[in-house]
């Protein structure tokens, strides 16, 4: 019983640090990423299509992203929804290619940048606590139905402290490494 309550918290924890990961890469650096734009919606005849479903993206220069798509028809909804999604760039077509040059970031918008990783980074960290609260919870009907003794409660209490812990950790590795990527010159 107490395995399969840790069991589905350490799996929407592991859930949690990944979504954070996710949002975390949405966040643009100095360099082409892209997984800022792969989940792009596109307008693709009528429907919203992610970005990634229509074009291949590849990074051929560290500051430059390359959008081949795999029908032609679309390029120009592609181009329109890279310009309409509010990351600064300014992308150009050559009729066949989109390429997506990323400009040098100013002091201030990287500022800002960071203190959007770190809003992200605290939006995973209130995940996982959640999580913790709710297996806690669990715990406790536990121990109230009689299942388990105090003393067992107590300890795996303390084993769900040290995962949580153990997971917001991993958020704040991560948010620290994307600090130190956006203020690298």
């Amino acid at each position: 019983m107490i395995d399969d309550i840790f069991a589905e918290a350490k799996k929407k924890m592991t859930s949690a640090v990944a979504h954070t990961r996710a949002e975390l890469a949405k966040i643009r650096t100095g360099r082409a990423n892209p997984g800022l734009i792969e989940d792009l919606p596109v307008d693709y005849y009528g429907t919203k299509t992610p970005l990634q479903q229509l074009a291949g993206i590849s990074v051929p220069e560290p500051r430059m992203l390359l959008v081949n798509p795999f029908d032609q028809g679309a390029l120009k909804e592609i181009e329109r929804a890279i310009q309409g999604a509010d990351l600064g760039l300014n992308p150009s077509n050559d009729g066949k290619l989109i390429r997506v040059v990323f400009p040098e970031l100013t002091e201030e918008r990287r500022k800002e940048y960071v203190k959007l990783a770190r809003e992200r980074a605290e939006e995973g960290r209130v995940a996982i606590r959640n999580i913790r609260r709710q297996a806690k919870s669990d715990l406790g009907d536990l121990f109230d139905e009689g299942e388990i003794p105090e003393d067992e409660l107590r300890r795996a209490e303390g084993r769900l402290q040290k995962l949580t812990d153990s997971h917001v950790s991993e958020v704040d590795d991560l948010v620290a490494a994307k600090e130190k990527d956006l203020l690298e010159v």
